[in-house]
């Protein structure tokens, strides 16, 4: 699929539309928030900046915290899958095993099941950006129709196969990030 579809365009940003995300192949329109599926941080709003402290301009940087309201009836289990939009789909994040009940991952906490990133690693693929760039990150929450066998370590193509045809659910949370040099920040040193 080349183009994204309608009932996701009104769902995201301009930034964030892209057709290699994996809501476009998995998603539908009767599927986002059904049941009233949300998902949120406690750490930034919909539409955000992430914080350096999830990214690869600070030291010790962890996983963004997420939480999610109740899935729908007869859900399994959740996946989160979190890939730049700006960069053809950067895969971030590939996670499943999650409870198919109201939940959260806190921050820099090892889910339970983890796939490889655009780096091959399996954890969460820290932003490295260019300073002054702005990039449109997605995270997009599946609810399963059944739980998963995929063992840890597979890759996205390997998780998209997997949940193909049994998302009956689907939530969405857009952040971005630019990165500033080191020391700007939002005071003035208009008192030295």
């Amino acid at each position: 699929m080349n183009t994204v579809p309608d009932w996701l365009n009104a769902a995201l940003p301009p930034a964030a539309r892209n057709a290699g995300l994996a809501v476009v192949r998995l998603g539908d329109e009767r599927g986002l928030g059904k049941g009233g599926l949300k998902l949120t941080s406690p750490a930034f709003n919909a539409g955000e900046e992430l914080d350096p402290c999830f990214t690869a301009n600070e030291e010790d940087a962890v996983a963004p915290p997420l939480e999610w309201t109740a899935p729908p009836p007869g859900t399994q289990e959740l996946a989160v899958i979190v890939e730049d939009a700006t960069s053809d789909a950067r895969c971030h994040w590939l996670v499943w095993g999650l409870s198919g009940q109201r939940g959260k991952l806190l921050e820099g906490e090892v889910p339970p099941r983890t796939g490889k990133n655009a780096l091959g690693n399996s954890e969460w693929l820290l932003p490295d950006l260019p300073i002054g760039e702005t990039h449109t990150f997605v995270f997009q929450l599946f609810a399963l129709d059944l739980p998963l066998t995929l063992m840890p370590g597979a890759s996205r193509d390997e998780l998209l196969a997997a949940l193909d045809g049994h998302v009956i659910a689907s939530a969405l949370l857009v952040a971005q990030y630019t990165p500033s040099k080191d020391g700007e920040d939002d005071w003035v040193d208009d008192e030295f």
